[in-house]
């Protein structure tokens, strides 16, 4: 099956990539990378392999060697065009996260939110992780005018994650970690008709679900759409959106 990917043309989550990439394309489905002007490879979050304060708080080192390997793939290297995307010749749909500055090009896309729209009316898997989440609660549904995400149970990036990213690294990094003035949770919440539709999940700041332990883990599934919160959940969401595909 063909999977489509957008992304920003820099500061991606490593982790929210190249785990989702890694699985499926080990499944033998096709990954298909698409950037704002398809005009060559773009580049994750260099913080989040160098580490964002004293070599910590980034990605794993499984995580970052499976985007490696990402980055020596043909599709990486050749990504499509977001205006050029035909939503019905893709059979299912992944929207990752990253929070550093790069990533307002993707999260505030009136292009990449029209393509989403489209590919939601097919009905087929869609899967969103962290800030990832955002995109859908900000594309409006054509028949309703309400957001997507209106009528579903989610999750995303958990407002005390992000407070706490902040308030740990703002004396070193600033504003790195608050992407927007508002919390992700925040304005999720608000495009849902009942704040009761979104689930936060168990606390948890530092263990990580992995290739072989989904114990830390966390994803909502509503019928077609699956969501999940951090990195730490990205093992988890990639092998549920697997299933969802078959």
């Amino acid at each position: 099956m063909r999977i489509l990917l957008p992304l920003p043309d820099r500061d991606f989550d490593v982790t929210e990539v190249a785990v989702p990439w890694k699985l499926l394309t080990d499944l033998g489905h096709e990954v298909v990378i698409a950037t704002e002007h398809g005009d060559g490879p773009p580049a994750a979050d260099p913080l989040l392999i160098t580490g964002v304060l004293f070599g910590q708080l980034g990605a794993e080192s499984e995580p970052k060697e499976f985007y490696r390997q990402l980055t020596d793939a043909s599709a990486f290297h050749h990504p499509l065009a977001w205006a050029d995307l035909e939503p019905e010749a893709y059979d299912g749909l992944i929207l990752p996260g990253g929070h550093a500055p790069g990533m307002r090009q993707y999260l505030g896309s009136d292009v990449l939110r029209e393509k989403i729209a489209e590919f939601w009316r097919l009905d087929r898997p869609v899967g969103a992780i962290c800030h990832g989440v955002l995109t859908l609660a900000r594309t409006n549904d054509p028949a309703t005018g309400r957001s997507l995400l209106a009528d579903r149970r989610t999750t995303c990036l958990p407002a005390y994650m992000e407070r706490t990213a902040y308030y740990l690294t703002a004396w070193r990094r600033g504003r790195y970690y608050r992407t927007y003035p508002a919390y992700v949770q925040d304005e999720v919440v608000a495009a849902l008709n009942d704040p009761a539709q979104f689930e936060r999940g168990p606390i948890e700041l530092r263990r990580r679900g992995t290739a072989t332990d989904d114990t830390p883990a966390f994803v909502v599934q509503d019928d077609r759409y699956l969501s999940a919160r951090w990195p730490g959940d990205a093992y988890l969401f990639a092998r549920r959106f697997a299933e969802m595909l078959t």
